[in-house]
């Protein structure tokens, strides 16, 4: 079995990394959206047997880009920005075409590979879902409040909002409405979530992201706790869900004790193993067992909070955004020279669940 190797990039953004996308062919490509109004593309090599990862291009924006994703292949990319707007980024030759534009800042954007739906998040209390093919319309879906963090499964989007609401909407059901309006030019009255839930956590939740196999989400929230949950409603599948609590520390004897809490920024399920990463703003990442219900491990502390990761699509790669974050304390808040991209090389079975063949 190969040692796990963890290396740092060396042209990181110039400001705060706000998400990270591995591509969904090469498992050494991956995309990181910055506050510096950047998209920055990255390539892994191997050269005497040490991984390089190296800046291939930048994709400069009007604003801070809050998040970005892959599209249907290593060329085609979307972000979301600040300058509210939903953008398509061909990576082969830096057109961007906007696809949409929000009344806010747009906070998330995802894409379903197995409907070929793009499906972005704003402060403005909407989803816009686009279909690449037909650009010129979307569908607008009214949220009950302003999302903070989105995700999709083959078959399902996980919107969280503010006031613990979390709505799940059927993406072929999404996908039936956007071709009615291309067909009839009327948008479905009727678009409804698939189910509207509660979140099991009590406080803002920060990140969430969905199960590979289909089966449910984890999410989590800005006071050190992940919950995880599955799609099927019934009371066997409901009674499974559950809380916990992580990125915590012990506070000195001097200050009183007790625990430090930090908010856990950023969740990946990987894609093989099914096993998931959460990072938060203590500084490090942990990989847990979601069948299991355990810990499987938690690396070296990195030197700032951590604000987003990635698995690639053979889970060989974990990729890991770090920058300061609000919880420092910084009156002036600022990620400017002080964000970097570490890189982790797993060993053959260190994201092995238990349970996993």
């Amino acid at each position: 079995m190969a040692p796990s190797t963890q290396f740092e990039v060396a042209q990181p953004p110039k400001d705060a990394a706000s998400a990270i996308s591995f591509a969904p062919e090469s498992p050494t490509r991956f995309l990181v959206s910055s506050w510096d109004k950047n998209v920055y593309l990255y390539e892994i090599a191997t050269s005497d047997e040490e991984h390089t990862a190296n800046l291939v291009q930048t994709y400069t924006h009007q604003a801070p880009v809050l998040d970005v994703c892959f599209g249907a292949n290593d060329n085609e990319a979307y972000t979301a920005g600040m300058d509210w707007t939903v953008r398509r980024l061909d990576l082969t030759n830096s057109t961007q075409t906007v696809l949409s534009k929000h009344a806010a800042p747009v906070r998330c954007v995802v894409y379903s590979p197995q409907q070929s739906l793009v499906v972005s998040a704003s402060w403005d209390s909407t989803l816009h879902v686009h279909s690449p093919s037909s650009p010129e319309t979307h569908l607008t879906i009214a949220l009950p409040g302003k999302p903070h963090a989105l995700a999709a499964s083959p078959t399902k989007l996980v919107v969280a909002m503010t006031a613990r609401l979390v709505h799940i909407y059927d993406l072929p059901t999404l996908s039936k409405a956007l071709a009615t309006l291309a067909q009839t030019g009327t948008q479905p009255a009727d678009i409804k979530p698939w189910q509207q839930r509660e979140s099991s956590l009590k406080f803002l939740t920060r990140a969430v992201s969905c199960m590979p196999s289909d089966a449910g989400y984890a999410t989590s929230s800005i006071e050190g706790r992940v919950a995880v949950e599955w799609f099927e409603d019934t009371p066997e599948s409901q009674s499974r869900k559950y809380a916990f609590k992580c990125h915590r520390q012990t506070a000195p004897d001097e200050e009183g004790g007790g625990d430090v809490v930090y908010p856990v920024n950023a969740l990946a399920f990987h894609p093989v193993y099914g096993t998931f990463a959460s990072a938060g703003g203590d500084g490090t990442v942990a990989l847990w067992d979601a069948e299991a219900k355990r810990r499987m491990r938690q690396y070296q502390r990195f030197p700032n909070s951590i604000a987003a990761v990635d698995f690639s699509r053979d889970g060989k790669f974990l990729a890991i955004g770090v920058c300061p974050g609000f919880e420092t304390g910084m009156e002036d808040y600022s990620g400017q020279g002080q964000t970097s991209v570490f890189v982790r090389e797993l060993g053959e079975t260190e994201a092995k669940g238990k349970g996993s063949k």
